[in-house]
């Protein structure tokens, strides 16, 4: 309990003194989060199971981001994303998938199942990263913001077949078909109960709160169905973002929507500065001074090829300007592709040294982002 207490005030007290001084040079306070947790990482040696409690509480900054972009978005208003969602997204996800999958056979040696898994794992951009900035710049609903709200919805749901495939690359007891079936099946029951819950339930259960006429009492109910909705989609193994983000679609269907967006977004914007710390605290120095040549080579062509990727799928579709805004906004790789890579290791589909070189490009790229994001009007132009 101490060591976790004395982390929290070292990692609140750095990415706060980080955070004042580069808002002077009006660097995004994701810059500053993410130096914080290298710089912990660097200094000071935490046991394990303080920085395992750092990233637990971190994972819910996404999970209240999620439920918060739900809220924008009510289930008619995703009926109207069809394709942005199912056609953009599908394209950009195999697509790109692929393409690093060949890359990762022919060019770099990787046996197939390796190759697989890292391709498809870097074809998912940062859902943290893109969305906040997105929303901090009233961005979200502009066309490219709306292009890639649907890719990463899209993106989302691909993680679970994506550590699926991990799955299935080391699973000796259970067959592909009964894993499929399995998560068919799980999909479609917590879909069922988040949207029957929202439809008939929920509208009724914040009157009976409101009755009290309790501000405390209604942030707590608040609350109460963000995590209840998390842990559902948990439990049936899908991610706990996705069982968020249903719960707002759901609530966006009620009156009570902007009081609750209001409440959350402290709660948001604190968890995700901590879960912004635990990125930085995944750099290993070492391997970035040895690796160096190698990362920088693999970020820029990583980041070349996404976005030229998504460039060309739009092109077909929207605006030229529409299209590079959206390559633009997606190129890095996200938050997800650190959990795969993390699973793969452990199931050694991948070397240790792989996955350090693969972490340190990814969290690079995110690093890249916020700069690209603030300028993409002037970046459009040019």
């Amino acid at each position: 309990m101490e060591n976790a207490l004395l982390i929290l005030i070292i990692t609140i007290s750095i990415s706060t003194v980080l955070n004042v001084f580069l808002k002077k040079f009006d660097i995004p306070t994701v810059i500053g989060y993410v130096l914080a947790g290298f710089a912990i990482s660097s200094i000071f040696h935490f046991a394990e199971d303080s920085k395992e409690m750092l990233s637990h509480l971190a994972e819910f900054g996404i999970v209240f981001l999620m439920f918060t972009i739900g809220l924008e978005f009510s289930v008619n208003h995703l009926k109207n994303m069809k394709q942005e969602v199912f056609v953009y997204g599908m394209l950009q996800v195999m697509l790109t998938g692929l393409l690093f999958t060949l890359l990762g056979s022919m060019v770099f040696g990787l046996d197939t199942k390796s190759a697989i898994v890292v391709g498809f794992a870097l074809s998912l951009s940062s859902t943290a990263i893109v969305l906040k900035i997105l929303n901090e710049n009233n961005q979200i609903h502009s066309g490219y913001g709306r292009n890639t709200l649907g890719i990463l919805l899209f993106q989302d749901l691909a993680v679970i077949p994506i550590l699926l495939m991990v799955s299935f690359f080391t699973s000796e007891s259970q067959s592909v078909s009964v894993l499929l079936l399995g998560t068919l099946g799980s999909a479609i029951v917590v879909f069922l109960v988040l949207f029957l819950i929202g439809k008939y339930l929920l509208e009724h259960f914040f009157r009976w709160v409101m009755s009290t006429g309790s501000e405390e009492i209604f942030l707590v109910a608040v609350l109460l169905i963000v995590m209840g909705a998390s842990f559902l989609a948990h439990v049936f193994g899908f991610t706990y973002s996705l069982g968020a983000f249903i719960a707002g679609m759901t609530i966006a269907e009620t009156k009570f929507r902007y009081r609750i967006e209001t409440d959350l977004i402290p709660f948001r914007d604190i968890l995700l500065g901590v879960f912004f710390v635990t990125i930085g605290m995944l750099i290993d120095w070492h391997s970035l001074i040895n690796y160096v040549d190698i990362i920088l080579g693999l970020l820029v062509g990583v980041m070349l090829i996404k976005g030229v990727l998504i460039f060309g799928i739009l092109y077909f579709f929207v605006q030229k300007r529409t299209a590079l805004k959206t390559a633009l906004a997606l190129f890095q790789v996200g938050e997800f592709s650190l959990a795969i890579f993390s699973l793969a290791r452990t199931n050694d589909l991948i070397s240790d040294e792989l996955n350090q070189i693969m972490i340190i490009t990814i969290v690079l790229s995110m690093i890249l982002t916020p700069f690209v994001l603030k300028n993409i009007k002037k970046l459009a132009d040019l």
